[in-house]
Order: structure tokens, then C-alpha cells, then sequence
């Protein structure tokens, strides 16, 4: 247990905290091997290639990772005050979420289970 006021400690947590741009995408209904695809591809990159990029590849997660890079982007500009040319993608992860889990029926009565998964995607900027 930390010793010190309430507001003390507080004080000395939020000092700690990352003042990186970021943004995080909850509960994303693409599975975390599909949006690991798309995000090895754009990490490392500055904004305006990544946002090329995303636009041109086919796969559903592009799209979802787009809207959020977007929204780090103007949580960059807005918050932070950074300018968006010098902004690049310092780290994009994706956490597994919760799975639904659904049944399919089968032969002879026999039920298989189908989960469809979630993850939790996050992206992180900051400027050259």
C-alpha cells in the first residue's frame, strides 16, 4: 500500500502517465490474428503512408484500423498540438477480448462450438 494522501498519490500516478497521442479501439469484432496482419503493415510508418496504405488493402480489419488511426491523428492535433505531417505510428497492438461463443448444430444431434472473437486495438503516434 502506497503511503500519502489520496491526492498525493494520485498526483504521483497521473505524473507518470504517457502523454503520447493515442487512440483505442474496444471490443473490434476482427480477431486478433487478422488485425495483427494490417498492423504489421503500417508500423514504423508516418501517418500519410499508413493512410495509403489502409485505404488500398482488402482486408475487413483495414477499415476498422483506419477510422482509429484517424482519431489518434486528430487526438494528436487537438490535445497535443502536434502538426499531423510529422506525426508517425510508434506502436499499433491488438489485445485479445472477450470471445462470444455460439453452436452450430451438426450430424446426430451433435453440437460444435463456433467463437467469434474480439479484440481490443490500440495505436499510439508520436512526432519525428
Amino acid at each position: 500500500m502506497a503511503k500519502g494522501h489520496r491526492s498525493q498519490i494520485k498526483r504521483e500516478r497521473n505524473a507518470n502517465k504517457d502523454t503520447r497521442p493515442s487512440a483505442k479501439l474496444s471490443y473490434a469484432r476482427v480477431s486478433v490474428q487478422k488485425a495483427c496482419f494490417v498492423l504489421d503493415a503500417i508500423r514504423g510508418k508516418d501517418v500519410q503512408t499508413a493512410l495509403g496504405i489502409l485505404a488500398y488493402n482488402p482486408r475487413y480489419a483495414s477499415s476498422v484500423i483506419e477510422k482509429l488511426l484517424k482519431s489518434a491523428i486528430a487526438n494528436a492535433e487537438n490535445n497535443n498540438g502536434m502538426n499531423a505531417e510529422n506525426l508517425y505510428i510508434e506502436e499499433c497492438y491488438a489485445d485479445q477480448g472477450p470471445i462470444m461463443k455460439r453452436i452450430r448444430p451438426r450430424a446426430q444431434g451433435r453440437a460444435y462450438r463456433i467463437e467469434k472473437r474480439m479484440s481490443h486495438i490500440t495505436i499510439v503516434l508520436n512526432e519525428r
